[in-house]
């Protein structure tokens, strides 16, 4: 009996040793895992200009991975950390669309309902013709509302910002049949938060912030920048001239439900638990939660082997599932992406407009997953500010060479070395012919935005494209005015010893 009982004492001895190795191996392998993350997001944030970043991993109801990258506020070097708030942009929707699936289940609405039940007044037509849109098809972007209606959103912060940016849709004809196919357009999601308040008999911002937020103890997160009294919101910035650019955007109160929930990573943290259900604590029913990430599967997908859910994109990659979302406003993007077979999800907030956030957040989940990460991105924005920046260089060039000119001839006229003329027949057609080209220069210009963007408007560049956007314009319009200036003194006066035309 001794020698099995040594026997089983070192077998025993054995298991037990293995087992208390493992943690060694398994927090060697998250360190690992942890700088290449770290490195990751520093050349990342390095390359895209983004002045801050905030990144959370949570992992089986863990949170495994949280930190800042650079500043919440530039001037004032304010280091981002997990408590920054930052605008989520399009990652808000998920909150709209849980919100929807709760009424209905309280039987306060249905999602096969016709939108006219809840807003009789919001008459849609495609073609000409009258169309009857559903909840669902809010939820889904299969509703046929252009995507372009985002650029006439009204600048409002008045409490009835929510209902006159869903009127706006009233002299917009649909893009197609309701339920045909998938178009994303932000304000599906406007109309949902208005049928919300009709529902719920409450702003749209306090049902959220009591229904959803609250209850999943989202303690630090507000429903719109009215709603924020913190000293730890994050400054916005756009790129600019190659370089982070601090700009405050207008208020879109009516776009909150689409665009503008504040948080931060603490309590983002507790909002991707929920999603993987793995929150056992939070008082919100699983089954509301599980159906969000149904994926309307009635039209063709809208990427590879991807459909929308009710705020969330679902994704079929490697056999595996992937629940995602970004978001992107003026100075602010986020995004957010989960695989819910292992429980995990991680969540990128950034304090600049840039394509980048959605790289970095692809990027860390992959190595989070053990897999290799491309390290080589592009953002649209970035490129299109260093044209503009180059053509920001021409155009004040050539708009300080007509300066010169200009006030190399008006100095001629203060010194009686050109003198003023009568108009004749040539230099009629002469005038005629500048004023004509002048007109058509500043009609081209006021209409570039829609003829490169399809109904876009300067407005909408302004706020949403590059810093040097405005730069352009600004620079194009004095431009245009200093050569109609000098064509005008050009063609009303002449050379003193000039002869007579």
């Amino acid at each position: 009996m001794k020698p099995s009982l040594k026997i089983y004492t070192l077998i025993f001895a054995m298991i037990v040793g293995f087992y208390s190795l493992m943690p060694t191996i398994v927090n060697a392998d998250s360190t690992e895992k942890i700088q290449k993350i770290d490195q990751f997001v520093k050349e990342q944030k390095e390359i895209s200009k983004i002045p801050g970043i905030s990144v959370v991993i949570v992992e089986k109801g863990k949170t495994v991975y949280e930190r800042g990258f650079g500043y919440a506020d530039v001037n004032s070097k304010t280091p981002v950390t997990s408590d920054t708030l930052f605008e989520l942009g399009s990652t808000s929707k998920a909150f709209t669309g849980l919100a929807i699936l709760k009424l209905e289940k309280e039987g306060l609405l249905k999602r096969s309902d016709d939108v006219q039940k809840y807003l009789p007044w919001l008459k849609l037509k495609y073609n000409g013709e009258p169309q009857a849109i559903t909840i669902n098809q809010l939820l889904h972007h299969t509703s046929g509302i252009p995507s372009i209606t985002i650029s006439n959103i009204p600048k409002s912060n008045e409490g009835n910002a929510l209902e006159l940016t869903v009127k706006n849709l009233l002299d917009q004809p649909l893009n197609r049949q309701p339920g045909s196919s998938f178009e994303y357009a932000t304000l599906n999601y406007d109309v949902l938060g208005l049928i919300i308040e009709k529902v719920s008999k409450q702003p749209f911002d306090m049902y959220i912030k009591q229904q959803i937020l609250e209850p999943i103890n989202m303690k630090d997160s507000f429903v719109g920048l009215h709603q924020v009294k913190s000293n730890e919101m994050a400054s916005g910035y756009k790129i600019g001239f190659m370089r982070e650019q601090n700009y405050t955007p207008p208020i879109y109160r009516g776009n909150v439900p689409a665009g503008y929930i504040i948080s931060n990573t603490n309590d983002i943290a507790k909002w991707l638990k929920l999603q993987l259900g793995n929150s056992q604590i939070y008082s919100m029913d699983k089954r509301i939660i599980q159906e969000s990430h149904i994926p309307d599967q009635s039209v063709e997908p809208f990427d590879k082997d991807t459909y929308y859910a009710s705020g969330w994109g679902v994704m079929e990659r490697d056999k595996k599932q992937y629940l995602f979302h970004a978001g992107e406003n003026p100075t602010f993007t986020s995004y957010f992406i989960m695989q819910p077979d292992e429980q995990l999800g991680v969540a990128i907030l950034s304090n600049m407009n840039s394509g980048f956030t959605t790289a970095i957040g692809q990027g860390v989940m992959n190595l989070w997953e053990g897999k290799t990460v491309n390290t080589i991105h592009s953002d649209n924005l970035q490129k299109l500010d260093k044209i503009v920046s180059l053509v920001c260089v021409i155009v004040v060039g050539f708009g300080m060479f007509l300066s010169i000119l200009l006030l190399t001839t008006l100095s001629k006229i203060v010194k009686k070395q050109r003198i003023k003329v009568a108009l004749n027949v040539k230099r009629t057609l002469v005038l005629f012919i500048h004023l004509i080209s002048v007109a058509i220069i500043f009609a081209l210009i006021s209409k570039l935005p829609e003829i490169l963007a399809g109904g876009s408007n300067w407005e909408f560049a302004k706020v949403w494209g590059p810093t040097s956007i405005t730069v352009l314009f600004y620079s194009v319009i004095v431009s245009c005015v200093i050569y109609c200036l000098l064509g005008l003194v050009k063609i009303f006066t002449k050379k003193q010893n000039e002869l007579k035309v």
